[in-house]
């Protein structure tokens, strides 16, 4: 990790596995009450899986309730994300109730409570130098970036955020995001870029 202090070495993964573990007990009938919804509405499967970059860019599986059908064209190929959200996907990316299976990330020590983002595999071979460093520190259920205006900032403005995180990484910083990330989403805002269903794709220089 960039940092390489006590707080980076040992602190972290013992706030991590107290966040998420008391997250999940108090989440647990909230959960329950979704993955019912998703199933009702959408069918099988509940839990979305997929590969993300984790650490160094090693990949892991990341796990979210599913808020897209599988819809597909004429030809079998998947309708665009914005015509494949569902009203109640919608509703649970504004209150990032998503999320909530990323718990057990943390708990498995993929993910931190606190971090850049992780973002999609297919990502990692564009990334300037800079930009990569974003992997020096573990990817985060909150971060500076869904702090300070989620899709609705440029990818270069993104990714100044997670380079200035992974400088600045401390139990203060961790704690200040952490706070400032739960007014962000109970405000749900900058879910989705403008005309986006969540963001533009990434296709590489500066953003």
């Amino acid at each position: 990790m960039a940092a390489h202090g006590w707080y980076s070495r040992f602190g972290k993964r013992a706030l991590d596995l107290a966040l998420a573990s008391l997250a999940l007990i108090v989440l647990l009938p909230l959960a329950l009450v979704v993955a019912g919804a998703i199933r009702l509405t959408m069918g099988s499967p509940v839990l979305f899986r997929q590969l993300r970059p984790g650490l160094h860019g090693q990949p892991f599986m990341m796990l979210k309730f599913r808020t897209m059908t599988d819809r597909q064209d004429e030809n079998g190929e998947l309708l665009p994300d914005e015509e494949r959200l569902t009203w109640l996907g919608r509703l649970l990316r504004k209150l990032s109730l998503d999320e909530i299976p990323e718990l057990w990330n943390v708990l498995r020590g993929d993910m931190s409570a606190v971090g850049p983002r992780p973002l999609l595999m297919e990502y990692l071979p564009l990334y300037t130098s800079e930009q990569a460093r974003r992997h020096e520190v573990p990817p985060g259920m909150a971060g500076p970036v869904i702090m300070s205006g989620r899709n609705l900032l440029s990818w270069e403005e993104k990714f100044d955020l997670d380079a200035w995180y992974v400088d600045h990484v401390s139990l203060a910083v961790d704690l200040g995001i952490l706070v400032r990330t739960v007014f962000r989403v109970l405000r749900g805002k900058g879910v989705s870029a403008r005309g986006e269903a969540t963001a533009p794709k990434f296709v590489g220089g500066k953003g």
